[in-house]
C-alpha cells in the first residue's frame, strides 16, 4: 500500500499464519534459547504446560504479515521504534495467528516535507480469538527527495 492509502481508523487484516513446532524450536534455538522455548519435556512441566514461542518470534510473525499485506510496494523505509509491546497470552505450536492492524494517525513531517509518518497498532490473535501480541509502531515513508 502507498502512504496515501492509509487513513486514521482503517483496519488491515492478514493471516492466518500457522506456527509449526519445528519453526518455533528453530527460532528459539537461534535467538531466545530459554528452556520453555527449546525443551519440550521441561516445558511440559513448566508454568505454561508446554512449549511457547518467544515473544520476539511473535513480533517477527506480525512483521511478516504486515510486510506482505501492507508494506510491500510502498514507500516504507524504516521505523524509529515502538511505543509499547505486550504479549498477553502465549503462542504455542500449531497456533494459527491472525493480524489486525489499526491505523491511528498519518501525517507529513513539518521539517522534512518528503517524510510520511504512520502510527498504527498491531494485534495478533490465535485461532481461539485470544490476543497474543499488542504493539504500537511508527513507520516512516519516503514521499519524495530530501531537500
Amino acid at each position: 500500500m502507498k502512504f496515501a492509502e492509509f487513513e486514521a481508523g482503517q483496519v488491515i487484516e492478514a493471516g492466518p499464519y500457522q506456527l509449526t513446532e519445528q519453526e518455533l524450536l528453530a527460532f528459539a534455538t537461534a535467538y531466545d534459547p530459554q528452556w520453555f522455548h527449546t525443551d519440550p519435556e521441561a516445558a511440559a512441566h513448566g508454568p505454561f504446560a508446554g512449549l511457547i514461542a518467544s515473544g520476539w518470534h511473535t513480533c517477527g510473525i506480525a512483521m511478516r504479515l504486515v510486510a506482505d499485506k501492507a508494506l510491500a510496494g510502498s514507500e516504507s523505509f524504516a521505523s524509529p521504534g515502538l511505543k509499547y509491546v505486550k504479549w498477553p497470552n502465549p503462542v504455542r505450536p500449531g497456533d494459527a495467528l491472525r493480524l489486525k492492524a489499526t491505523v491511528i494517525a498519518t501525517r507529513r513531517s513539518e521539517k522534512k516535507k518528503w517524510l510520511g509518518i504512520l502510527d498504527w497498532r498491531w494485534e495478533l490473535f490465535n485461532q481461539h480469538g485470544a490476543p497474543v501480541l499488542d504493539l504500537e509502531a511508527t513507520s516512516l515513508f519516503r514521499l519524495g527527495e530530501p531537500a
